[in-house]
């Protein structure tokens, strides 16, 4: 596979699985409302992408780094709702 190949599908995973969670925080947003989240889910997702920023970071992948960040951001924004609105 050649690497525009892999960075195209990189890049394409990397973009869906960030713009997943923004349904998710737009909705606790609105709502206010965690009571169905998982807040251990969340704590161990989060723990998993900051794992992936420090991969993205030193194999020199962009698509992983940066994507990561907006994720944990996102996630952050939800766990952090879960505490204030429980």
């Amino acid at each position: 596979m050649t690497e525009s190949i892999t960075e195209l599908i990189v890049t394409i995973a990397a973009t869906c699985t960030t713009f997943c969670f923004s349904f998710q925080c737009y909705k606790v947003y609105k709502s206010k409302s965690t009571k169905d989240i998982s807040f251990l889910m969340y704590l161990i997702f989060i723990i998993g992408t900051i794992n992936w920023i420090i991969f993205g970071f030193y194999a020199n992948h962009d698509s992983i780094f940066y994507s990561n960040i907006i994720t944990t951001s996102l996630a952050v924004y939800i766990l952090v709702a879960k505490i204030k609105y429980g």
